[in-house]
Protein backbone atom coordinates (compact mmCIF):
# COMPACT_ATOMS: atom_id res chain seq x y z
CA UNK A 1 0.00 0.00 0.00
CA UNK A 2 3.04 2.26 -0.32
CA UNK A 3 1.53 4.02 -3.33
CA UNK A 4 -1.48 5.26 -1.39
CA UNK A 5 -1.73 8.32 0.81
CA UNK A 6 -1.95 8.06 4.59
CA UNK A 7 -5.74 8.11 4.83
CA UNK A 8 -6.17 5.39 2.22
CA UNK A 9 -3.55 3.20 3.86
CA UNK A 10 -5.23 3.65 7.23
CA UNK A 11 -8.70 2.90 5.85
CA UNK A 12 -7.48 -0.25 4.12
CA UNK A 13 -5.64 -1.43 7.21
CA UNK A 14 -8.75 -0.93 9.33
CA UNK A 15 -10.82 -2.99 6.89
CA UNK A 16 -8.28 -5.79 6.71
CA UNK A 17 -7.80 -5.97 10.45
CA UNK A 18 -11.45 -5.96 11.43
CA UNK A 19 -12.18 -8.61 8.78
CA UNK A 20 -9.34 -10.81 10.04
CA UNK A 21 -10.40 -10.31 13.65
CA UNK A 22 -13.97 -11.31 12.82
CA UNK A 23 -12.83 -14.51 11.07
CA UNK A 24 -10.70 -15.41 14.10
CA UNK A 25 -13.47 -14.50 16.54
CA UNK A 26 -15.92 -16.84 14.84
CA UNK A 27 -13.52 -19.64 15.76
CA UNK A 28 -12.77 -18.26 19.21
CA UNK A 29 -16.48 -18.12 20.05
CA UNK A 30 -16.36 -21.93 20.26
CA UNK A 31 -13.47 -22.00 22.74
CA UNK A 32 -13.90 -23.72 26.09
CA UNK A 33 -13.45 -21.89 29.37
CA UNK A 34 -10.20 -23.76 29.89
CA UNK A 35 -8.87 -22.61 26.50
CA UNK A 36 -9.93 -19.01 27.14
CA UNK A 37 -8.26 -18.89 30.52
CA UNK A 38 -5.07 -20.51 29.27
CA UNK A 39 -4.73 -17.92 26.51
CA UNK A 40 -5.49 -14.98 28.82
CA UNK A 41 -3.01 -16.23 31.43
CA UNK A 42 -0.31 -16.43 28.76
CA UNK A 43 -1.07 -12.88 27.59
CA UNK A 44 -1.11 -11.49 31.13
CA UNK A 45 2.23 -13.13 31.92
CA UNK A 46 3.83 -11.84 28.73
CA UNK A 47 2.59 -8.30 29.29
CA UNK A 48 3.58 -8.30 32.96
CA UNK A 49 7.07 -9.48 32.08
CA UNK A 50 7.48 -6.63 29.61
CA UNK A 51 6.01 -3.96 31.91
CA UNK A 52 9.26 -2.08 32.43
CA UNK A 53 10.29 -2.11 28.77
CA UNK A 54 6.86 -1.07 27.52
CA UNK A 55 6.59 1.64 30.16
CA UNK A 56 9.89 3.09 29.02
CA UNK A 57 8.76 2.91 25.39
CA UNK A 58 5.52 4.72 26.21
CA UNK A 59 7.26 7.54 28.07
CA UNK A 60 9.91 7.99 25.37
CA UNK A 61 7.42 7.98 22.49
CA UNK A 62 4.80 10.28 24.02
CA UNK A 63 7.00 12.47 26.20
CA UNK A 64 4.48 12.02 29.02
CA UNK A 65 4.91 10.80 32.56
CA UNK A 66 7.42 8.77 34.52
CA UNK A 67 8.74 5.43 33.12
CA UNK A 68 8.84 3.80 36.58
CA UNK A 69 5.21 4.76 37.18
CA UNK A 70 4.18 3.52 33.77
CA UNK A 71 5.71 0.19 34.74
CA UNK A 72 3.35 0.11 37.76
CA UNK A 73 0.39 0.88 35.50
CA UNK A 74 1.46 -1.86 33.10
CA UNK A 75 1.69 -4.33 35.96
CA UNK A 76 -1.79 -3.23 36.98
CA UNK A 77 -3.19 -3.46 33.43
CA UNK A 78 -1.81 -6.97 33.04
CA UNK A 79 -1.60 -8.96 36.26
CA UNK A 80 -4.02 -7.07 38.54
CA UNK A 81 -6.70 -6.80 35.86
CA UNK A 82 -6.28 -10.45 34.92
CA UNK A 83 -6.48 -11.65 38.52
CA UNK A 84 -9.71 -9.67 38.96
CA UNK A 85 -11.42 -11.49 36.08
CA UNK A 86 -9.55 -14.82 36.01
CA UNK A 87 -12.16 -16.83 37.91
CA UNK A 88 -15.20 -15.35 36.17
CA UNK A 89 -17.13 -17.66 33.86
CA UNK A 90 -17.50 -16.32 30.34
CA UNK A 91 -18.34 -19.53 28.45
CA UNK A 92 -21.61 -21.44 28.42
CA UNK A 93 -23.88 -21.34 31.48
CA UNK A 94 -22.49 -18.65 33.77
CA UNK A 95 -25.34 -18.69 36.29
CA UNK A 96 -28.29 -20.93 37.15
CA UNK A 97 -31.20 -20.05 39.44
CA UNK A 98 -32.88 -23.38 40.25
CA UNK A 99 -35.87 -21.75 41.95
CA UNK A 100 -36.59 -19.45 39.03
CA UNK A 101 -35.63 -22.16 36.52
CA UNK A 102 -33.49 -19.68 34.56
CA UNK A 103 -30.13 -20.40 33.00
CA UNK A 104 -27.87 -17.49 32.02
CA UNK A 105 -25.60 -18.18 29.06
CA UNK A 106 -22.67 -16.00 27.99
CA UNK A 107 -22.63 -14.79 24.40
CA UNK A 108 -19.67 -12.84 22.95
CA UNK A 109 -20.29 -9.56 21.14
CA UNK A 110 -17.91 -10.06 18.21
CA UNK A 111 -15.14 -7.61 17.35
CA UNK A 112 -14.23 -4.80 19.76
CA UNK A 113 -12.93 -1.53 18.32
CA UNK A 114 -10.65 -0.20 21.07
CA UNK A 115 -9.57 3.44 20.98
CA UNK A 116 -6.69 4.12 23.37
CA UNK A 117 -5.16 7.36 24.70
CA UNK A 118 -1.62 8.70 24.60
CA UNK A 119 -1.62 9.29 28.37
CA UNK A 120 -1.95 5.64 29.46
CA UNK A 121 -1.25 3.80 26.21
CA UNK A 122 0.36 0.44 26.90
CA UNK A 123 -1.52 -0.26 30.15
CA UNK A 124 -4.87 0.51 28.49
CA UNK A 125 -4.05 -1.79 25.57
CA UNK A 126 -3.24 -4.61 28.00
CA UNK A 127 -6.45 -4.00 29.92
CA UNK A 128 -8.70 -3.95 26.84
CA UNK A 129 -7.13 -6.99 25.18
CA UNK A 130 -7.50 -9.11 28.31
CA UNK A 131 -11.15 -8.11 28.81
CA UNK A 132 -12.04 -8.64 25.16
CA UNK A 133 -10.40 -12.04 24.74
CA UNK A 134 -11.72 -13.28 28.10
CA UNK A 135 -15.23 -12.51 26.78
CA UNK A 136 -14.40 -14.45 23.55
CA UNK A 137 -14.26 -11.36 21.36
CA UNK A 138 -11.74 -10.30 18.78
CA UNK A 139 -10.19 -6.85 19.13
CA UNK A 140 -8.71 -4.16 16.90
CA UNK A 141 -6.81 -1.44 18.75
CA UNK A 142 -6.67 2.07 17.29
CA UNK A 143 -3.97 3.93 19.23
CA UNK A 144 -3.51 7.66 19.56
CA UNK A 145 -1.03 8.63 16.80
CA UNK A 146 1.56 9.83 19.32
CA UNK A 147 1.57 6.39 21.01
CA UNK A 148 1.29 4.14 17.96
CA UNK A 149 4.62 2.30 18.30
CA UNK A 150 4.36 1.36 21.98
CA UNK A 151 0.72 0.29 21.58
CA UNK A 152 1.55 -1.81 18.52
CA UNK A 153 4.41 -3.52 20.37
CA UNK A 154 2.15 -4.26 23.34
CA UNK A 155 -0.54 -5.78 21.14
CA UNK A 156 2.03 -7.76 19.11
CA UNK A 157 3.54 -9.22 22.27
CA UNK A 158 0.14 -10.27 23.59
CA UNK A 159 -1.01 -11.63 20.22
CA UNK A 160 2.11 -13.80 19.95
CA UNK A 161 1.52 -15.14 23.46
CA UNK A 162 -2.14 -15.80 22.68
CA UNK A 163 -1.41 -17.71 19.48
CA UNK A 164 1.30 -19.76 21.20
CA UNK A 165 -1.30 -20.73 23.81
CA UNK A 166 -3.87 -21.78 21.21
CA UNK A 167 -5.78 -18.66 20.11
CA UNK A 168 -6.53 -18.34 16.39
CA UNK A 169 -4.27 -16.05 14.38
CA UNK A 170 -5.72 -12.59 13.81
CA UNK A 171 -7.82 -12.42 16.97
CA UNK A 172 -5.77 -9.48 18.31
CA UNK A 173 -4.92 -6.61 15.97
CA UNK A 174 -3.44 -3.13 16.37
CA UNK A 175 -3.37 -0.44 13.72
CA UNK A 176 -0.09 1.30 12.97
CA UNK A 177 -1.32 3.31 10.00
CA UNK A 178 -3.18 5.92 12.03
CA UNK A 179 -5.47 8.61 10.67
CA UNK A 180 -8.91 9.99 11.49
CA UNK A 181 -10.25 8.43 8.30
CA UNK A 182 -8.91 5.01 9.22
CA UNK A 183 -10.21 5.19 12.77
CA UNK A 184 -13.61 6.26 11.45
CA UNK A 185 -13.61 3.26 9.09
CA UNK A 186 -12.87 0.94 12.02
CA UNK A 187 -15.67 2.39 14.13
CA UNK A 188 -18.17 2.31 11.25
CA UNK A 189 -17.28 -1.09 9.76
CA UNK A 190 -20.10 -3.60 9.61
CA UNK A 191 -17.98 -6.20 11.42
CA UNK A 192 -17.32 -3.92 14.41
CA UNK A 193 -19.71 -5.04 17.13
CA UNK A 194 -18.90 -2.72 20.02
CA UNK A 195 -16.73 0.36 20.56
CA UNK A 196 -14.57 0.80 23.65
CA UNK A 197 -13.24 4.38 23.64
CA UNK A 198 -10.87 5.82 26.23
CA UNK A 199 -9.72 9.37 25.64
CA UNK A 200 -10.87 12.94 25.25
CA UNK A 201 -14.38 14.32 24.80
CA UNK A 202 -14.12 14.54 21.01
CA UNK A 203 -13.16 10.87 20.76
CA UNK A 204 -16.03 9.84 23.02
CA UNK A 205 -18.55 11.84 21.00
CA UNK A 206 -17.28 10.22 17.80
CA UNK A 207 -17.61 6.75 19.33
CA UNK A 208 -21.21 7.42 20.32
CA UNK A 209 -22.13 8.74 16.87
CA UNK A 210 -21.65 5.50 14.92
CA UNK A 211 -24.93 3.81 15.72
CA UNK A 212 -23.19 0.93 17.48
CA UNK A 213 -23.00 -0.09 21.14
CA UNK A 214 -20.28 2.08 22.64
CA UNK A 215 -18.57 2.54 25.97
CA UNK A 216 -17.12 6.03 25.95
CA UNK A 217 -15.35 7.49 28.95
CA UNK A 218 -14.70 11.19 29.17
CA UNK A 219 -12.56 13.56 31.20
CA UNK A 220 -12.47 13.97 34.95
CA UNK A 221 -12.07 17.13 36.99
CA UNK A 222 -11.60 15.38 40.29
CA UNK A 223 -11.90 17.37 43.54
CA UNK A 224 -10.45 16.06 46.79
CA UNK A 225 -12.26 17.27 49.89
CA UNK A 226 -10.23 17.25 53.13
CA UNK A 227 -12.45 17.47 56.20
CA UNK A 228 -11.48 18.72 59.66
CA UNK A 229 -11.86 15.10 60.86
CA UNK A 230 -9.27 13.79 58.39
CA UNK A 231 -5.94 12.19 59.15
CA UNK A 232 -4.00 15.15 57.75
CA UNK A 233 -0.60 13.48 57.53
CA UNK A 234 -2.04 10.67 55.43
CA UNK A 235 -4.12 13.07 53.33
CA UNK A 236 -1.11 15.28 52.52
CA UNK A 237 1.07 12.27 51.65
CA UNK A 238 -1.58 10.72 49.41
CA UNK A 239 -2.63 13.92 47.64
CA UNK A 240 0.90 14.95 46.69
CA UNK A 241 1.91 11.39 45.82
CA UNK A 242 -1.18 10.87 43.69
CA UNK A 243 -0.81 14.15 41.80
CA UNK A 244 2.88 13.46 41.18
CA UNK A 245 2.24 9.86 40.05
CA UNK A 246 3.13 9.53 36.36
CA UNK A 247 2.95 13.33 36.26
CA UNK A 248 -0.83 13.29 36.63
CA UNK A 249 -1.97 11.71 33.35
CA UNK A 250 -4.58 9.34 34.82
CA UNK A 251 -8.03 10.93 34.51
CA UNK A 252 -8.88 10.08 38.14
CA UNK A 253 -6.02 12.17 39.52
CA UNK A 254 -6.88 14.94 41.98
CA UNK A 255 -7.28 18.31 40.23
CA UNK A 256 -8.17 20.57 43.16
CA UNK A 257 -7.98 20.33 46.95
CA UNK A 258 -11.05 21.60 48.80
CA UNK A 259 -9.79 22.10 52.37
CA UNK A 260 -11.94 22.67 55.46
CA UNK A 261 -10.86 26.03 56.90
CA UNK A 262 -9.83 24.87 60.41
CA UNK A 263 -7.25 22.46 58.95
CA UNK A 264 -6.31 24.28 55.72
CA UNK A 265 -3.12 25.91 57.00
CA UNK A 266 -1.86 22.69 58.59
CA UNK A 267 -2.68 20.70 55.46
CA UNK A 268 -0.69 23.20 53.39
CA UNK A 269 2.33 22.80 55.70
CA UNK A 270 2.14 19.02 55.47
CA UNK A 271 1.77 19.08 51.69
CA UNK A 272 4.79 21.37 51.41
CA UNK A 273 6.76 18.88 53.48
CA UNK A 274 5.78 16.21 50.91
CA UNK A 275 7.10 18.29 47.99
CA UNK A 276 4.19 20.58 47.08
CA UNK A 277 5.50 23.95 45.85
CA UNK A 278 3.05 26.84 46.33
CA UNK A 279 3.28 29.29 43.44
CA UNK A 280 2.91 33.05 43.82
CA UNK A 281 -0.03 34.91 42.21
CA UNK A 282 2.26 36.05 39.40
CA UNK A 283 3.51 32.50 38.82
CA UNK A 284 -0.08 31.24 38.84
CA UNK A 285 -0.90 33.76 36.09
CA UNK A 286 2.04 32.50 34.07
CA UNK A 287 0.81 28.92 34.49
CA UNK A 288 -2.70 29.87 33.35
CA UNK A 289 -1.44 31.15 30.01
CA UNK A 290 1.10 28.34 29.67
CA UNK A 291 -1.24 25.42 30.36
CA UNK A 292 -4.32 26.62 28.49
CA UNK A 293 -5.18 28.39 25.26
CA UNK A 294 -7.73 31.25 25.37
CA UNK A 295 -10.51 28.86 24.27
CA UNK A 296 -9.86 26.63 27.31
CA UNK A 297 -8.09 23.83 25.44
CA UNK A 298 -5.05 22.43 27.21
CA UNK A 299 -1.62 22.94 25.67
CA UNK A 300 -0.54 19.39 24.82
CA UNK A 301 3.10 20.37 25.38
CA UNK A 302 2.35 20.69 29.11
CA UNK A 303 0.65 17.30 29.57
CA UNK A 304 2.43 14.79 31.81
CA UNK A 305 5.40 17.06 32.62
CA UNK A 306 7.44 17.63 35.77
CA UNK A 307 6.94 20.79 37.84
CA UNK A 308 10.45 21.92 36.89
CA UNK A 309 9.62 21.59 33.17
CA UNK A 310 6.34 23.48 33.57
CA UNK A 311 7.95 26.25 35.61
CA UNK A 312 10.64 26.72 32.96
CA UNK A 313 7.95 26.93 30.26
CA UNK A 314 6.14 29.55 32.32
CA UNK A 315 9.29 31.57 32.93
CA UNK A 316 10.14 30.87 36.56
CA UNK A 317 12.24 28.46 38.59
CA UNK A 318 11.33 25.86 41.23
CA UNK A 319 13.67 23.67 43.28
CA UNK A 320 14.45 20.09 42.34
CA UNK A 321 12.59 18.96 45.47
CA UNK A 322 9.26 20.17 44.07
CA UNK A 323 7.01 17.26 43.12
CA UNK A 324 3.91 19.29 42.20
CA UNK A 325 2.90 22.95 41.82
CA UNK A 326 -0.05 24.27 43.86
CA UNK A 327 -2.02 27.47 43.23
CA UNK A 328 -4.45 29.10 45.68
CA UNK A 329 -7.80 29.58 43.91
CA UNK A 330 -11.15 31.09 44.82
CA UNK A 331 -13.19 30.79 41.61
CA UNK A 332 -14.46 27.97 39.38
CA UNK A 333 -15.35 28.32 35.72
CA UNK A 334 -14.13 29.77 32.45
CA UNK A 335 -12.70 32.81 34.19
CA UNK A 336 -10.34 30.52 36.17
CA UNK A 337 -8.40 28.23 33.79
CA UNK A 338 -6.71 26.43 36.67
CA UNK A 339 -10.09 25.13 37.84
CA UNK A 340 -10.13 22.90 34.74
CA UNK A 341 -8.78 19.36 34.45
CA UNK A 342 -4.98 19.59 34.39
CA UNK A 343 -3.30 16.42 33.10
CA UNK A 344 -0.02 17.57 34.55
CA UNK A 345 1.60 18.38 37.89
CA UNK A 346 -0.47 21.48 38.76
CA UNK A 347 -3.06 21.39 41.55
CA UNK A 348 -5.64 23.95 42.68
CA UNK A 349 -6.23 24.69 46.37
CA UNK A 350 -9.55 26.04 47.72
CA UNK A 351 -10.53 26.77 51.32
CA UNK A 352 -14.14 26.16 52.41
CA UNK A 353 -16.15 26.82 55.56
CA UNK A 354 -17.36 23.43 56.73
CA UNK A 355 -18.30 20.29 54.89
CA UNK A 356 -21.52 21.74 53.42
CA UNK A 357 -19.52 24.52 51.73
CA UNK A 358 -16.94 21.91 50.69
CA UNK A 359 -19.75 19.86 49.23
CA UNK A 360 -20.96 22.82 47.16
CA UNK A 361 -17.46 23.66 45.92
CA UNK A 362 -16.83 20.03 44.95
CA UNK A 363 -20.06 19.90 42.95
CA UNK A 364 -19.12 23.18 41.27
CA UNK A 365 -15.80 21.68 40.14
CA UNK A 366 -17.45 18.45 39.00
CA UNK A 367 -20.09 20.29 36.99
CA UNK A 368 -17.44 22.44 35.33
CA UNK A 369 -15.58 19.53 33.82
CA UNK A 370 -15.98 16.08 35.33
CA UNK A 371 -19.64 15.11 35.66
CA UNK A 372 -20.03 11.46 36.49
CA UNK A 373 -16.33 10.72 36.92
CA UNK A 374 -14.72 10.68 40.39
CA UNK A 375 -14.28 12.43 43.75
CA UNK A 376 -11.87 11.83 46.61
CA UNK A 377 -12.63 12.49 50.26
CA UNK A 378 -10.36 12.42 53.31
CA UNK A 379 -12.43 12.25 56.51
CA UNK A 380 -12.89 10.10 59.58
CA UNK A 381 -16.47 11.27 60.11
CA UNK A 382 -18.52 8.49 58.54
CA UNK A 383 -21.68 10.63 58.32
CA UNK A 384 -19.91 13.26 56.22
CA UNK A 385 -18.38 10.58 54.00
CA UNK A 386 -21.85 9.14 53.37
CA UNK A 387 -23.31 12.57 52.62
CA UNK A 388 -20.67 13.06 49.97
CA UNK A 389 -21.40 9.59 48.61
CA UNK A 390 -25.13 10.25 48.39
CA UNK A 391 -25.02 13.73 46.93
CA UNK A 392 -22.17 13.95 44.41
CA UNK A 393 -22.92 13.42 40.69
CA UNK A 394 -19.98 11.02 40.25
CA UNK A 395 -19.70 7.23 40.18
CA UNK A 396 -16.40 6.69 41.99
CA UNK A 397 -15.96 8.18 45.46
CA UNK A 398 -12.66 7.04 46.91
CA UNK A 399 -12.24 7.46 50.67
CA UNK A 400 -8.92 8.05 52.44
CA UNK A 401 -6.82 6.86 49.51
CA UNK A 402 -4.96 8.12 46.44
CA UNK A 403 -7.31 9.23 43.69
CA UNK A 404 -5.03 8.01 40.93
CA UNK A 405 -4.75 4.45 42.22
CA UNK A 406 -8.00 4.22 44.19
CA UNK A 407 -10.43 5.00 41.38
CA UNK A 408 -8.86 2.46 39.03
CA UNK A 409 -9.11 -0.23 41.68
CA UNK A 410 -5.49 -0.75 42.76
CA UNK A 411 -5.87 0.55 46.34
CA UNK A 412 -9.63 -0.07 46.65
CA UNK A 413 -11.89 -2.99 45.82
CA UNK A 414 -13.52 -1.22 42.88
CA UNK A 415 -13.29 -3.47 39.83
CA UNK A 416 -9.78 -2.92 38.37
CA UNK A 417 -9.84 -1.07 35.06
CA UNK A 418 -8.24 1.82 33.20
CA UNK A 419 -11.51 2.63 31.43
CA UNK A 420 -13.77 4.49 33.85
CA UNK A 421 -17.40 5.10 32.90
CA UNK A 422 -18.98 8.45 33.75
CA UNK A 423 -22.62 7.34 33.67
CA UNK A 424 -25.58 9.09 32.14
CA UNK A 425 -24.73 12.46 33.71
CA UNK A 426 -21.34 12.31 32.01
CA UNK A 427 -22.59 11.10 28.62
CA UNK A 428 -21.68 7.43 29.10
CA UNK A 429 -23.92 4.36 29.09
CA UNK A 430 -22.50 3.19 32.44
CA UNK A 431 -20.80 4.57 35.51
CA UNK A 432 -18.89 1.33 36.08
CA UNK A 433 -15.21 0.66 35.75
CA UNK A 434 -15.41 -1.16 32.42
CA UNK A 435 -14.51 -4.83 32.70
CA UNK A 436 -15.24 -8.19 31.09
CA UNK A 437 -18.94 -8.13 32.11
CA UNK A 438 -19.50 -5.22 29.74
CA UNK A 439 -18.13 -7.12 26.73
CA UNK A 440 -20.43 -10.11 26.55
CA UNK A 441 -24.20 -10.45 26.50
CA UNK A 442 -26.36 -12.84 28.49
CA UNK A 443 -28.90 -15.20 26.95
CA UNK A 444 -31.59 -16.44 29.33
CA UNK A 445 -33.02 -19.93 29.04
CA UNK A 446 -36.24 -19.82 31.06
CA UNK A 447 -38.68 -22.64 31.89
CA UNK A 448 -42.30 -22.01 32.67
CA UNK A 449 -42.86 -21.28 36.35
CA UNK A 450 -46.51 -20.21 36.28
CA UNK A 451 -49.45 -21.23 34.09
CA UNK A 452 -50.97 -18.77 31.61
CA UNK A 453 -54.36 -17.26 32.58
CA UNK A 454 -57.41 -19.08 31.21
CA UNK A 455 -58.46 -16.01 29.23
CA UNK A 456 -55.35 -16.37 27.09
CA UNK A 457 -56.92 -19.52 25.55
CA UNK A 458 -60.33 -17.96 24.82
CA UNK A 459 -61.01 -17.03 21.17
CA UNK A 460 -61.81 -13.44 20.38
CA UNK A 461 -65.20 -12.45 18.92
CA UNK A 462 -65.12 -13.08 15.19
CA UNK A 463 -66.30 -10.41 12.73
CA UNK A 464 -66.65 -7.55 15.19
CA UNK A 465 -65.33 -4.06 14.56
CA UNK A 466 -62.79 -2.62 16.99
CA UNK A 467 -64.19 -0.01 19.31
CA UNK A 468 -64.26 3.46 17.70
CA UNK A 469 -63.23 1.99 14.31
CA UNK A 470 -64.85 3.79 11.34
CA UNK A 471 -67.20 1.82 9.09
CA UNK A 472 -65.54 0.34 5.97
CA UNK A 473 -68.16 1.87 3.69
CA UNK A 474 -67.55 5.28 5.26
CA UNK A 475 -63.81 4.94 4.55
CA UNK A 476 -64.55 4.06 0.92
CA UNK A 477 -66.83 7.10 0.61
CA UNK A 478 -64.10 9.42 1.97
CA UNK A 479 -61.49 7.99 -0.42
CA UNK A 480 -63.83 8.44 -3.40
CA UNK A 481 -64.55 12.06 -2.42
CA UNK A 482 -60.82 12.88 -2.10
CA UNK A 483 -60.02 11.31 -5.49
CA UNK A 484 -62.84 13.25 -7.13
CA UNK A 485 -61.47 16.52 -5.73
CA UNK A 486 -57.98 15.69 -7.01
CA UNK A 487 -59.25 14.92 -10.49
CA UNK A 488 -61.18 18.19 -10.62
CA UNK A 489 -57.94 20.08 -9.99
Amino acid sequence: MTGFDKDLRSIQQARQMVTAARAAQLQWANATQEQVDRVCQAMADAAFGASERLGRMASEETGYGVPEHKKIKNEFGSRVVWESIRDLKTVGVVHHDPAARVYEIAWPMGVVAALTPSTNPTSTVMNKILMSVKARNGIVVAPHPSAARCCYETARLMADAAESAGAPAGLIQCMNEISLAGTDELLSHRYTAVILATGGSDMVRAAHSKGKPAYGVGPGNVPVYVDRSANLERAACYIVGSKAFDYSVICATEQAVVADRPIAARLKELMQAEGAYWVTPAQADALRSTLFYPNGAINAQTVGKSPQYLAAMAGFHVPDTARILVADLDRVGREEPLSREKLTTVLGFYVCDGWEDGCDRSIELINFGGRGHSLIIHAENADIVMRFGLEKPVFRIAVNTMGTLGAIGLTTSIRPSLTLGSGGVGGSITGDNITVHHLFNIKRLAYETSKPPDAAFQPGRVGTQPVNSPDVQEIERIVETVLTEILKK
